[in-house]
């Protein structure tokens, strides 16, 4: 076992993570949310994959991601981070083919650890063992997973059953992958002792995982190739070619290659492993209190036993339930039980087919400097809440139709009006009238800088901007 073998991390954060709704929007999904700590998902999977063992990370995700996939990259301390942008979501094959196609490009042939971006890992040191090994067999030409050890009979996760051991270590062959199953038969997968839970993280070499890809589904290699080839390249990343892209077939690596390769093996991960793949799974993530409840924000919680209770901005009471979700959001509200915790997807295909906005957006919208969410919009006014990270600065602007005024709630804003600059701190405001040139910045390293924006005027869209400087290279009218 090499620990010092280099590996690069390819995270996968394109998906959307539709069974934690409403939480998780398609253009703000789970993996940017702080659901386990106060650091979001992505943050977390990216910080777990530094320091001497590994390469900076490549992420695979979309667009409408990127900048929170920037923002949380820095606040992460990570520099040398690749993005490759899909143009639309193809699943994990195409997605890994891209990175390991790009490597290749570049003219190397890393070992790529891949890796959702939503995971949790109690255990780092365990993990790091875990990858070790995988590393050492996929140098030798295996591609390799890993299974979590079972502790309970779920039935939201796959399962892999192994067989003998490769060489002396705890590496086992992959005998058969099992899809979700159902109570009974997760019972008996569980009491077997021969199955472990799919953790739907792999480790192969570049060239590796193509030559079995090529073997197997040679289609997504020609149309990843071919989206490489006609994209976009940047410094910080590789922008896929959409219609080249859009031609490869979309299906997962289990099912386009680890099921039907004779060079699979699994390393046994006792890490304290979870997808996160439901309320429900963050129940059991969780510290329960002496009802077996889950309570979090400003929760009152009277005769409730073994419920996940999430508050938003408001209070939120529960009287006489068991066993309940409820996960309150500005403008949705999600009731439903532990049982059906992986339903919600359902729901959140029935309210894609109603063409709902909610399952878009929450209103909150990401920009270079930072991100904001609308509180409430009226004829002739809205009130925004704006975060703006360490060094952001939106850029120096003017309005046609609208005043606004800015109240600072925490941190100091270096605010211009005109060809004026001062300091603004918390408790106190600034008022810009329509027409006068303006800046916010944060002038702070290391705290975030929040403000309430009120805008009044016959017009307040996003586009009634003229952008005179800026720092992060916008045109006149993006926002």
């Amino acid at each position: 076992m090499d620990r010092h073998r280099k590996v690069t991390p390819v995270v996968l954060s394109g998906g959307f993570g539709t069974r934690l709704w409403p939480a998780s929007r398609k253009r703000h999904p789970k993996q940017l949310l702080p659901l386990v700590d106060d650091r979001t998902m992505f943050r977390s999977t990216v910080e777990r994959v530094s320091g001497p063992m590994f390469d900076p990370p490549v992420v695979v995700c979309n667009e409408d991601h990127r900048l929170g996939i920037q923002r949380e990259l820095r606040r992460a301390g990570i520099d040398g981070g690749r993005l490759v942008l899909e143009p639309v979501g193809r699943n994990t094959a195409p997605a890994a083919a891209a990175a390991a196609v790009d490597s290749l490009c570049r003219g190397d042939d890393p070992l790529l650890l891949i890796l959702p971006a939503d995971h949790v890992i109690a255990d780092l040191e365990a993990f790091h063992d875990a990858v070790a090994v995988a590393a050492d067999l996929a140098a030798r030409g295996l591609l390799m997973t890993f299974g979590a050890s079972p502790t309970y009979p779920e039935t939201g996760y796959g399962y892999i059953r192994f067989g003998e051991p490769i060489g002396d270590g705890p590496a086992r062959r992959v005998l058969a992958f099992k899809e979700k199953p159902d109570r009974g038969t997760a019972e008996r997968y569980l009491a077997s002792g021969s199955y472990l839970w799919n953790s739907g993280m792999f480790v192969f070499r570049a060239s590796t995982y193509l030559e079995e890809l090529e073997r197997l589904q040679p289609e997504i290699v020609t149309a990843v190739r071919r989206s490489l080839d006609l994209g976009s390249r940047a410094q910080a990343g590789l922008e896929l070619e959409p219609t080249a892209f859009a031609a490869s077939p979309s299906i997962s690596i289990d099912y386009a290659v680890m099921e039907h390769t004779d060079r699979a093996g699994v390393v046994p991960l006792v890490a304290g492993w979870s997808d996160v793949g439901s309320w429900s799974a963050l129940w059991n993530l969780e510290a329960h209190d002496d009802d077996g409840n889950v309570l979090i924000g400003d929760v009152e919680a009277l005769d409730t036993t073994n419920s996940y209770i999430r508050a938003g901005s408001r209070l939120v009471a529960t009287v006489g339930v068991e066993d309940a979700i409820v996960v309150d959001t500005p403008d949705a509200l999600l009731v439903t039980t532990r049982d059906h915790a992986q339903d919600v997807k359902a729901l959140v295909d029935r309210l894609t087919d109603d063409k709902r906005s909610e399952v878009e957006t929450d209103g909150s919208e990401d920009r270079p400097w930072g991100r904001f969410v609308t509180l409430k919009k009226g004829p002739g006014f809205r009130v925004l809440r704006m975060w703006l990270d360490p060094g952001g600065k939106t850029s120096l602007q003017t309005h046609e139709h609208r005043s606004e005024y800015w109240i600072v709630v925490r941190g100091v804003a270096r605010v211009r009006t005109g060809d004026t600059t001062r300091l603004v701190p918390a408790r106190e405001s600034v008022f810009i009238p329509a027409g006068e040139i303006h800046r916010l910045e944060n002038p702070e390293d290391d705290e975030m800088l929040e403000v309430i924006e009120v805008d009044v005027g016959t017009y307040v869209g996003e586009d009634d901007i003229r952008r005179f400087a800026d720092v992060y290279g916008r045109g006149e009218r993006l926002g």
